[in-house]
């Protein structure tokens, strides 16, 4: 839990941009899916936790209806820095406005960013954004798998209440897609595009414990420290060519990675729900879709690593798991590291893997579904990568050298490229 008490706080501010543009950061992310089973909010408020990566001196907010069905009514909207549960730091709360109004709507499909306001986040703070829906509304855009305690409130406006009164909680994030900060000029983003394992799952809830948050934390303990945000873009059940649990990666790519704030990298871990699901693409299919990813983002000037696909004997053996869809999964960690279409390899595979089964999870990173890893396999995860990767200390490069970097591959002498399978 980090310590605020003695934080100063900046005042707030009724500009639309306090007078000048800013150097704006994603911090946070969550990527918007189509609910289920969505929850119907009636005159509440719901109170979300976010954790920064990176901090700055100004905050904004993203909310999205981009699975609505009809326009999306906010009443009110705050941000302030959580102190535990589902409380704020006293004098921190801050009244989130749109184009000046205190409330906005959101037409169906649509994304609504918040004026800025000012508020000191420090590194790895903790924020509480407090959406109040007056009226009755379904909560049809969501992100399911939050690992992360959230609340809803009874029936009124309770957005600025320090002390939020709770009706339930819920570990899912409704409308709330992003927190983005005014940060360093030389501040930076790299979003990590996925599935449940860079979603987190079975990683311990309200932790922060997921392989994007364990790097964030290694980037932030660098020396002179971090100005490298960590947007975890996972959704559970992603495919990287056809949906099924969320709109599959090509299609979302432009949402939720290139169109990130201060964004200048990608990671992409992409490909196991393809092979595991039944109607499997072949290897080839799945690669065309990676090197669709690769052209896209170089074309806009960004970076792009690769995660080789971690094993999954075992799991849910004959459905998911088959002799067949390892050879895929096989051919298409060897495309990854020997084609150089990725600006460099990071082998996450290699680094949980058991030596003695290398189609299986090392047993102690394994949470126990022979697929998804546990804090432990997480970490080991976020170990492998190097952070030099991340090392471009002029952000001003990137409209310079993005049409060089699209037309090819960056060489990078110490990176995992060049490891054996």
């Amino acid at each position: 839990m980090l310590v605020v008490a003695a934080m100063a706080i900046a005042p707030a501010t009724t500009a639309k941009d306090g007078g000048h543009a800013g150097h704006w950061v994603g911090t946070w992310n969550a990527s918007p899916q189509a609910a289920f089973h969505p929850v119907e909010l009636n005159g509440q408020t719901v109170r979300q936790i976010v954790h920064a990566s990176i901090g700055g001196t100004r905050v904004r907010v993203r909310l999205s209806n981009a699975y609505g069905t009809e326009s999306l009514h906010i009443g009110a909207a705050r941000v302030g820095l959580r102190s535990t549960g589902a409380s704020i730091v006293s004098g921190s709360d801050r009244a989130l406005r749109f184009n000046g109004s205190e409330s906005t709507t959101i037409p169906a499909g649509a994304l609504a960013i918040s004026d800025p306001v000012n508020l000191r986040v420090p590194d790895r703070a903790d924020l509480a954004v407090s959406i109040y829906v007056p009226g009755t509304a379904l909560a049809a855009t969501e992100h399911s798998l939050g690992l992360q305690t959230n609340y809803i409130s009874p029936q009124g406006d309770f957005s600025g209440a320090d002390s939020l009164p709770t009706a339930a909680t819920t570990q899912s994030y409704y409308f709330l897609a992003g927190v983005e900060v005014d940060a360093a000029p030389n501040s930076r983003a790299v979003v990590t595009l996925g599935d449940s394992i860079t979603d987190g799952l079975h990683s311990t809830a309200d932790a922060n414990a997921r392989w994007p948050n364990r790097l964030a934390e290694r980037l932030r303990k660098q020396k002179g420290g971090s100005k490298v945000a960590v947007l975890n873009a996972g959704i559970s059940g992603n495919r990287v060519l056809d949906d099924t649990v969320g709109t599959n990666a090509s299609a979302r790519l432009d949402r939720d990675v290139l169109v990130q704030s201060g964004v200048r990298y990608l990671i992409v871990l992409q490909g196991i729900n393809d092979i595991g699901f039944p109607g499997s693409p072949a290897a080839d299919e799945i690669i065309a879709g990676h090197l669709q990813i690769i052209d896209r983002a170089h074309a806009v000037g960004l970076k792009v690593y690769g995660g080789t696909l971690t094993p999954f004997q075992a799991f849910l053996p004959g459905f998911y798991y088959t002799d067949d869809g390892e050879a895929k999964r096989q051919a298409v960690n060897q495309w990854i590291r020997t084609s150089k279409a990725y600006d460099a390899v990071i082998d996450f595979d290699k680094a949980i893997r058991d030596p003695r089964n290398p189609a299986r999870m090392r047993p102690a990173y394994d949470s126990g579904d022979n697929l998804h890893p546990n804090d432990a396999g997480y970490k080991a995860m976020a170990d492998a990568i190097d952070l030099s990767l991340f090392g471009d200390r002029d952000p001003s490069r990137r409209a310079a050298s993005s049409k060089s970097q699209s037309m090819q591959p960056e060489k990078q002498p110490a990176t995992p490229c060049r490891c054996a399978p």
